[in-house]
């Protein structure tokens, strides 16, 4: 199957080639600030590749509903939502069509070919600017009966802050620019730390603590086997096991320790919504 794949984001839409189950040709173009012009950008994507496309695959912000065939809710590309964007991308292009969030995208990329491909019951933790993600019962996605299944960076617990507003590394860089009057950036963030910056230390402190709290919310509700971290930081070789060691604490804290989760990095990193759009383009069609 040859499928034109986008991955529509508030800053860039990226885009590849589908081909015996991989991605290739990966590139991107800024954001349009029109749906007319989304279209456009795509077409002329699409006929730069030069390739008899079956369908087009789209992973993009929001709630999908695939019964409405619309984007429901809201993000930063809000000329998307609340629109028959099925259809119309269908009529316009004279193609198929499958749309599904990008979390959602990215969690099915990595339960189908990435490393929870050998597990049941997957939660799916994008840590980006903020939180996303998505849930897989029995390796079916679970979407909720909202659609908001999934959206993990609304979770509060002993913070008034949601956990997209106090766990993640650009927010913990924030924080030390804010407190010292300069701009620092994750990746320098951890070398401040490496350096024996104490405040950087402190807040790299607090934002793993945040997490593994959430982590914990997450694993006493659903108990899934695995959780799949993804997002810029889940490059970071430490992250995966400095998220384990704090989860099982907490866990042992309260007597359920044996209920302890694998924790992995995600496989695709950045090419994980492409891969998951195309896999779900081919799960509905």
């Amino acid at each position: 199957m040859s499928l034109a794949v986008f991955d529509i984001g508030g800053t860039t839409v990226k885009h590849g080639v589908w081909m015996n189950q991989r991605i290739s040709q990966v590139s991107a173009f800024q954001t349009p600030e029109t749906f007319e012009e989304l279209l456009e950008k795509m077409k002329q994507t699409i006929n730069a590749y030069n390739k008899p496309f079956e369908g087009i695959a789209i992973s993009a912000p929001g709630a999908v509903d695939q019964e409405q065939r619309k984007i429901l809710g809201i993000s930063a590309v809000d000329y998307i939502h609340q629109r028959p964007i099925f259809d119309e991308l269908e009529k316009y292009f004279a193609l198929p069509v499958s749309i599904e969030n990008d979390a959602n995208c990215a969690g099915v990329a990595e339960v189908e070919l990435g490393v929870g491909k050998d597990a049941q019951n997957i939660a799916f933790v994008v840590l980006g600017t903020g939180v996303g993600g998505a849930l897989f019962i029995r390796r079916e996605l679970y979407k909720g009966s909202h659609l908001f299944g999934g959206e993990v960076g609304l979770l509060k617990s002993q913070h008034t802050q949601t956990f997209s507003q106090n766990g993640t590394l650009v927010k913990a860089a924030n924080f030390y620019s804010d407190q010292t009057n300069t701009k620092v950036e994750g990746k320098e963030l951890y070398e401040l730390n490496q350096n024996g910056d104490s405040l950087a230390a402190e807040l790299l402190n607090d934002m793993y603590q945040t997490i593994a709290s959430n982590l914990y919310n997450i694993q006493v509700m659903l108990d899934p086997e695995l959780i799949v971290l993804g997002g810029g930081i889940s490059k970071r070789p430490e992250l995966a096991e400095e998220l384990s060691k704090r989860l099982l604490e907490q866990l042992e804290a309260e007597g359920v320790g044996e209920i302890m989760p694998t924790i992995k990095c995600c496989k695709f990193h950045n090419d994980a919504n492409l891969i998951g759009a195309a896999l779900n383009f081919q799960k509905r069609t």
